[in-house]
């Protein structure tokens, strides 16, 4: 079968690791992120466009300094060039998905944790799930 075609909620409330590249095409990327409480997924600026779904927990969302609670049903975009960081501020992991735009990372890569996926400087290397 040609895409990814599967229940996104579940999948997301399910997931352990810190990041989990579900699957990559040409253009866009599906990744799965667990934050532990307090943890965050750290400053940082792309060139290209990042859409982020909460399934679980509560967090902020800090984008070009303006600090936003989110929790379940939330959804962050944020445009190419924002400096952003997405922070778990609750006591239980915050579960989410993201959609990169084109793809960030490595089809298939796991991190299990942050400090892990801070040591693995893999970026996207054109390879597509399909």
């Amino acid at each position: 079968m040609k895409g990814f075609i599967k229940n996104i909620e579940d999948i997301s409330i399910k997931n352990e690791e810190f990041r989990q590249v579900l699957y990559t095409a040409e253009n866009i990327q599906l990744v799965v992120m667990s934050l532990k409480p307090k943890e965050e997924i750290g400053m940082e600026i792309h060139e290209l466009d990042q859409f982020f779904r909460v399934e679980e927990g509560t967090g902020e969302a800090l984008l070009e300094g303006i600090r936003t609670n989110i929790s379940a049903g939330f959804a962050v975009l944020v445009p190419a060039g924002t400096n952003h960081n997405i922070i778990n501020t609750g006591s239980v992991p915050l579960k989410l998905y993201t959609l990169y735009a084109p793809p960030n990372h490595r089809d298939g890569v796991v991190h299990h944790t942050r400090t892990e996926a801070e040591k693995d400087n893999e970026h996207f290397d054109g390879k597509t799930t399909e």
